[in-house]
Protein backbone atom coordinates (compact mmCIF):
# COMPACT_ATOMS: atom_id res chain seq x y z
CA UNK A 1 0.00 0.00 0.00
CA UNK A 2 1.28 3.28 -0.68
CA UNK A 3 0.05 6.53 1.25
CA UNK A 4 0.92 10.19 0.29
CA UNK A 5 0.13 12.78 3.38
CA UNK A 6 0.00 16.47 3.20
CA UNK A 7 -1.51 19.24 3.95
CA UNK A 8 -4.66 20.38 2.04
CA UNK A 9 -3.39 22.73 -0.73
CA UNK A 10 -4.70 21.89 -3.97
CA UNK A 11 -1.88 21.33 -6.25
CA UNK A 12 -1.03 18.44 -4.27
CA UNK A 13 -3.79 16.22 -5.38
CA UNK A 14 -2.99 16.23 -9.02
CA UNK A 15 0.91 15.59 -8.56
CA UNK A 16 -0.36 12.65 -6.45
CA UNK A 17 -2.55 11.57 -9.00
CA UNK A 18 -0.25 11.57 -11.95
CA UNK A 19 3.10 10.64 -9.92
CA UNK A 20 1.58 7.74 -7.78
CA UNK A 21 -1.47 6.87 -8.90
CA UNK A 22 -2.28 3.55 -7.04
CA UNK A 23 -1.18 6.12 -3.78
CA UNK A 24 -4.50 6.63 -1.01
CA UNK A 25 -4.12 10.22 -0.47
CA UNK A 26 -4.56 11.37 3.57
CA UNK A 27 -4.42 15.10 5.28
CA UNK A 28 -2.64 15.72 8.27
CA UNK A 29 -4.66 15.80 11.28
CA UNK A 30 -2.78 18.86 12.46
CA UNK A 31 -3.10 20.89 9.61
CA UNK A 32 -6.89 19.49 9.38
CA UNK A 33 -6.89 21.38 12.79
CA UNK A 34 -5.27 24.50 11.67
CA UNK A 35 -8.32 25.02 9.36
CA UNK A 36 -10.14 25.57 12.53
CA UNK A 37 -8.16 27.58 14.28
CA UNK A 38 -7.50 30.12 11.57
CA UNK A 39 -11.02 30.17 10.87
CA UNK A 40 -12.07 30.78 14.64
CA UNK A 41 -9.38 33.52 14.50
CA UNK A 42 -11.02 35.12 11.70
CA UNK A 43 -13.88 35.44 13.90
CA UNK A 44 -12.15 36.76 16.48
CA UNK A 45 -10.85 39.26 14.46
CA UNK A 46 -14.34 40.11 13.15
CA UNK A 47 -16.01 40.72 16.19
CA UNK A 48 -13.00 42.78 17.11
CA UNK A 49 -13.17 45.33 14.43
CA UNK A 50 -16.85 45.27 15.08
CA UNK A 51 -16.32 46.56 18.52
CA UNK A 52 -13.83 48.32 17.61
CA UNK A 53 -16.23 50.88 15.31
CA UNK A 54 -18.97 50.50 18.53
CA UNK A 55 -16.69 52.13 20.40
CA UNK A 56 -17.39 48.60 22.57
CA UNK A 57 -13.89 49.12 24.99
CA UNK A 58 -15.05 46.00 27.55
CA UNK A 59 -15.56 43.74 24.41
CA UNK A 60 -12.45 45.03 22.88
CA UNK A 61 -10.33 44.18 25.85
CA UNK A 62 -12.21 40.79 26.29
CA UNK A 63 -11.33 39.81 22.63
CA UNK A 64 -7.59 40.75 23.29
CA UNK A 65 -7.38 38.68 26.37
CA UNK A 66 -9.05 35.73 24.66
CA UNK A 67 -7.08 35.53 21.41
CA UNK A 68 -4.78 33.07 22.17
CA UNK A 69 -7.17 30.66 24.99
CA UNK A 70 -9.53 30.18 21.85
CA UNK A 71 -6.73 28.79 20.06
CA UNK A 72 -4.70 26.70 22.60
CA UNK A 73 -6.15 23.28 23.98
CA UNK A 74 -7.69 23.66 27.10
CA UNK A 75 -5.13 21.41 29.12
CA UNK A 76 -2.71 24.00 28.00
CA UNK A 77 -4.08 27.29 29.21
CA UNK A 78 -2.56 29.23 31.44
CA UNK A 79 -4.14 30.61 34.68
CA UNK A 80 -4.66 34.26 32.88
CA UNK A 81 -5.99 32.16 29.88
CA UNK A 82 -8.19 30.20 31.68
CA UNK A 83 -9.83 33.08 33.12
CA UNK A 84 -10.24 34.85 29.82
CA UNK A 85 -11.31 31.66 28.29
CA UNK A 86 -14.59 31.66 31.06
CA UNK A 87 -15.19 35.07 29.86
CA UNK A 88 -16.05 33.47 25.90
CA UNK A 89 -19.64 32.78 26.63
CA UNK A 90 -20.47 36.34 27.22
CA UNK A 91 -17.74 38.46 25.18
CA UNK A 92 -20.02 39.51 22.04
CA UNK A 93 -24.31 39.59 22.37
CA UNK A 94 -24.36 36.41 20.52
CA UNK A 95 -21.92 34.13 21.63
CA UNK A 96 -20.31 33.79 18.25
CA UNK A 97 -16.30 33.64 19.13
CA UNK A 98 -17.62 30.54 21.84
CA UNK A 99 -20.15 28.98 19.27
CA UNK A 100 -17.27 29.04 16.78
CA UNK A 101 -14.49 27.20 19.47
CA UNK A 102 -16.89 24.11 20.20
CA UNK A 103 -16.52 22.58 16.97
CA UNK A 104 -12.91 23.20 16.68
CA UNK A 105 -12.81 20.74 19.71
CA UNK A 106 -15.01 18.69 18.39
CA UNK A 107 -12.86 18.66 15.21
CA UNK A 108 -9.87 17.99 17.05
CA UNK A 109 -10.98 14.85 19.56
CA UNK A 110 -13.16 13.21 16.55
CA UNK A 111 -9.47 12.85 14.78
CA UNK A 112 -8.80 10.72 17.49
CA UNK A 113 -11.54 8.01 17.39
CA UNK A 114 -12.14 5.03 15.55
CA UNK A 115 -13.16 5.54 11.99
CA UNK A 116 -16.70 4.10 12.79
CA UNK A 117 -17.68 6.73 15.71
CA UNK A 118 -15.78 9.48 13.30
CA UNK A 119 -17.71 9.11 10.72
CA UNK A 120 -20.89 9.64 12.67
CA UNK A 121 -19.17 12.66 14.57
CA UNK A 122 -17.99 13.73 11.18
CA UNK A 123 -21.46 14.09 9.53
CA UNK A 124 -23.08 15.52 12.76
CA UNK A 125 -20.12 18.33 12.51
CA UNK A 126 -20.52 19.27 9.21
CA UNK A 127 -24.03 19.63 9.44
CA UNK A 128 -23.95 21.75 12.57
CA UNK A 129 -21.05 23.89 11.03
CA UNK A 130 -23.15 24.54 7.77
CA UNK A 131 -26.20 25.61 10.08
CA UNK A 132 -24.10 27.80 12.66
CA UNK A 133 -24.72 31.25 11.06
CA UNK A 134 -21.33 32.13 11.99
CA UNK A 135 -19.90 33.12 8.20
CA UNK A 136 -16.44 31.56 8.67
CA UNK A 137 -17.81 28.47 10.02
CA UNK A 138 -20.24 27.62 7.27
CA UNK A 139 -17.67 28.67 4.90
CA UNK A 140 -14.84 26.02 6.33
CA UNK A 141 -17.81 23.51 6.72
CA UNK A 142 -18.03 23.57 2.85
CA UNK A 143 -14.27 23.01 2.58
CA UNK A 144 -14.43 20.16 5.18
CA UNK A 145 -17.43 18.22 3.15
CA UNK A 146 -15.08 18.63 -0.06
CA UNK A 147 -12.51 17.03 2.11
CA UNK A 148 -14.54 14.48 3.69
CA UNK A 149 -12.98 11.26 2.09
CA UNK A 150 -9.69 12.03 2.47
CA UNK A 151 -10.55 13.66 6.32
CA UNK A 152 -12.14 9.33 7.13
CA UNK A 153 -9.11 7.80 5.21
CA UNK A 154 -6.53 9.92 7.68
CA UNK A 155 -8.35 8.69 10.43
CA UNK A 156 -8.48 5.01 9.30
CA UNK A 157 -5.15 4.74 8.69
CA UNK A 158 -3.69 7.47 11.37
CA UNK A 159 -0.56 8.14 9.03
CA UNK A 160 0.60 12.00 9.85
CA UNK A 161 3.31 14.60 8.95
CA UNK A 162 4.86 14.23 11.90
CA UNK A 163 8.03 12.93 11.72
CA UNK A 164 8.53 14.84 8.57
CA UNK A 165 7.51 18.47 10.39
CA UNK A 166 9.98 17.55 13.29
CA UNK A 167 12.56 16.78 10.85
CA UNK A 168 11.63 20.41 9.03
CA UNK A 169 12.42 22.18 12.41
CA UNK A 170 15.32 20.31 13.20
CA UNK A 171 16.75 21.27 9.55
CA UNK A 172 15.16 25.30 10.49
CA UNK A 173 17.21 25.13 13.59
CA UNK A 174 20.51 24.07 12.12
CA UNK A 175 20.39 27.14 9.69
CA UNK A 176 20.21 29.01 13.06
CA UNK A 177 23.08 27.69 14.48
CA UNK A 178 24.90 28.20 11.24
CA UNK A 179 24.44 31.49 10.94
CA UNK A 180 28.02 33.28 10.37
CA UNK A 181 28.80 30.36 8.15
CA UNK A 182 31.11 31.42 5.19
CA UNK A 183 30.28 28.67 3.12
CA UNK A 184 27.02 26.99 2.01
CA UNK A 185 29.30 23.59 2.06
CA UNK A 186 29.43 23.92 5.84
CA UNK A 187 25.58 24.42 6.52
CA UNK A 188 25.22 21.19 4.31
CA UNK A 189 27.82 19.29 6.34
CA UNK A 190 25.93 20.33 9.75
CA UNK A 191 22.57 19.35 8.85
CA UNK A 192 23.20 16.21 7.60
CA UNK A 193 25.76 15.47 10.68
CA UNK A 194 22.56 17.06 12.66
CA UNK A 195 20.04 15.14 10.79
CA UNK A 196 21.12 12.82 8.61
CA UNK A 197 20.78 9.67 11.62
CA UNK A 198 24.48 8.05 12.37
CA UNK A 199 24.61 9.13 15.89
CA UNK A 200 28.20 10.55 15.50
CA UNK A 201 29.90 11.38 19.06
CA UNK A 202 33.61 13.20 19.54
CA UNK A 203 35.88 11.06 21.07
CA UNK A 204 35.60 11.40 25.11
CA UNK A 205 38.99 11.96 26.60
CA UNK A 206 40.42 9.03 28.44
CA UNK A 207 40.93 8.94 32.48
Amino acid sequence: MKVVTGDGARWIDPCVAERCPDAERVLDGFHIVSWMTDALDKVRKRLWNQARRDGDEKTMKRMRGAKYAVLKNPGDLTGRQEEAFENLRNTDPKGQLYRAWQPKELLRTLLKHPIGQATTELNRWVFRASHSRIPEIVELAKKIRRRRPDILRTIRLGYSNARLEASDNRIKATIRMAYGFHHVTNLIALVMLRCGGPDIRPPQPRT
